[in-house]
């Protein structure tokens, strides 16, 4: 099993770049029918999203969530069939991903927690947080690259209209009614993937 280390890494060209374009369910659907690029770029989309669940929701060491890392991919390799749906993969791996923390956060103490403490232990105003972050973040991956950028200028960078028009080569007029419809296709977007 090939597993991306990179937390943050952006997808790679070559043959996975290919599957970026697929939804998470006609990826899974590759990946059942023994697709290894397929396969890689499933990693790659949902490396961030479980070392994220690992480390900021449970709130355990990188060496920690590596090794959860490495469990919840093995599952999922293992037991892929197992799946119902295939555009339920990413609540599954979620569930996986919580499930096998708990597990090893149990593992960990000379004591087993009672269920009550673990229960606690995993802070589910973050993992509503992290949710809510994958889908924005899937939204926009969504939408054509002129919008990404006057978004990603507008909402992330903080920049004034002018700013964006310079830089873009736009008349700052322009900006406004672009950003508009760009808010308009990723509330599209987002309520698409949120269903």
């Amino acid at each position: 099993m090939e597993a991306a280390r990179d937390h943050g890494a952006a997808p790679s060209g070559g043959p996975a770049a290919l599957t970026s374009e697929l939804g998470d369910a006609k990826l899974v659907a590759r990946c059942r029918g023994g697709d290894g690029d397929a396969w890689r770029e499933l990693v790659e989309r949902f490396s961030r999203y479980v070392y994220a669940i690992a480390m900021q929701g449970f709130r355990m060491s990188e060496h920690d969530a590596e090794d959860v890392f490495q469990e919840v991919f093995a599952r999922v390799y293992e037991r892929l069939d197992s799946l119902r749906e295939d555009d339920a993969f990413r609540p599954w791996i979620g569930q996986l991903t919580r499930r096998i923390c708990i597990d090893r956060l149990r593992s960990g103490t000379r004591e087993p927690p009672a269920e009550e403490e673990l229960a606690e232990v995993a802070d589910e105003d973050v993992l509503s947080q992290l949710e809510e972050a994958f889908d924005v973040h899937d939204a926009l991956a969504a939408l054509p690259e002129h919008c990404q950028e006057i978004l990603d200028r507008f909402f992330a960078r903080d920049e004034s209209y002018r700013v964006i028009g310079e830089a873009l080569e736009l008349p700052a007029g322009t900006i406004a009614s672009r950003i508009s419809r760009c808010l308009v296709r990723f509330r599209d977007q987002y309520e698409a993937g949120s269903k």
